[in-house]
Order: structure tokens, then C-alpha cells, then sequence
């Protein structure tokens, strides 16, 4: 405990000489006190680090240079936005129409008998041949065909009433484009 005590006695007595090296590091008395506070945070934080009989107030001045350099290294990364403009010019761009489009897709997709979904997806989302997907749904080639084949024409015709009754059908990609 007194050992405890005798520390924090030591760091006291060296907040003054501290301060001064933080204000000829920052030249403003306000970041300075920050930058103080930082690092008598992070050495009390990191005080069963230091070791009893080496030189506290080195090691308090290196905590304190290191955090100065730290966080000037964060600020050049930072953009000084006083005004707002450059935050104003940041935009992303709208979402909804593919989420509508997407979720469209998959209802769409929910109708078709479920080999001819299968078949659709393999051959065209999963990218593989007609003779891959014949091999994978354990069929003839020309049954594959038939089933991509027939789950577009529908899926064609179930996005085309979709689309014709939505009030976005300006924004979302054509029902041709999607099922190809």
C-alpha cells in the first residue's frame, strides 16, 4: 500500500514538468492538459508495468511523447470539416431500388416448381455448364435445358406483371435483364 502511495506521490511531483514538455510539444495550453491527462491515464493504467527503481520520470515522459505522436498521426488522417461541406459532399447511393428488385427476384424465384429453380440457379447465378448442372441434379442434358429454359420464360412472365405493377418500374433493371 505505501508502496502504492509513494507512486502516485512521484507522478504528482512530476505533472508540472510534464505539462511543460506536453505545451513545447503542442504550443496550446489546452491540448497540452490533454495530452497530460492521456498519458497519466495510460500510466496508471499500465503502472504494474513500470519497474520499481528505473527512472519514473523517463518513463512518464516517453508515454507522454509517444501519445503526442500517436494522436498527431490520427489527426493527418482526419479531415478538418468546420463548415460541413465536405460531409454534405459525401453521398451513397440509393439501395431501396436493388432491395425491392432483389426481394422481387426472390418471390419471383418462389414460384418456380423446384427443379426448374434448381436448375436456373445452377446454370446461371452458380455459373456452371448445362452438362455440370445435368450432372449435379442427376438427369440428361437435354432435361436440364428444358428446365433453364422453362424457369425463365416463367420467371420472365411472373417479373413482367411484377414490375408493370410497381410504382418503381422506372427504377428497377428490366425482368429480362434480371433473369439472365
Amino acid at each position: 500500500m505505501q508502496e502504492q502511495l509513494d507512486w502516485r506521490d512521484s507522478v504528482l511531483a512530476l505533472i508540472p514538468a510534464l505539462r511543460a514538455f506536453a505545451w513545447s510539444l503542442s504550443h496550446n495550453s489546452s491540448d497540452a492538459d490533454d495530452l497530460v491527462q492521456d498519458s497519466l491515464i495510460k500510466a496508471w493504467t499500465h503502472r504494474d508495468k513500470f519497474e520499481p527503481g528505473t527512472n519514473l520520470r523517463a518513463w512518464l515522459f516517453t508515454i507522454l511523447r509517444n501519445t503526442y505522436y500517436t494522436n498527431a498521426v490520427r489527426r493527418r488522417r482526419e479531415v478538418r470539416d468546420e463548415t460541413g461541406k465536405y460531409a454534405a459532399a459525401l453521398t451513397s447511393p440509393a439501395t431501396q431500388d436493388w432491395n425491392v428488385a432483389m426481394r422481387s427476384l426472390q418471390a419471383a424465384l418462389a414460384q418456380l416448381p423446384d427443379e426448374h429453380r434448381e436448375a436456373l440457379i445452377l446454370v446461371g447465378a452458380a455459373g456452371l455448364t448445362y452438362e455440370e448442372a445435368a450432372l449435379v441434379c442427376g438427369c440428361a442434358l437435354g432435361t436440364i435445358k428444358s428446365r433453364v429454359n422453362r424457369a425463365r420464360a416463367k420467371l420472365l412472365k411472373i417479373m413482367d406483371a411484377d414490375v408493370a405493377a410497381d410504382t418503381f418500374a422506372g427504377d428497377i433493371p428490366s425482368a429480362t435483364a434480371i433473369a439472365k
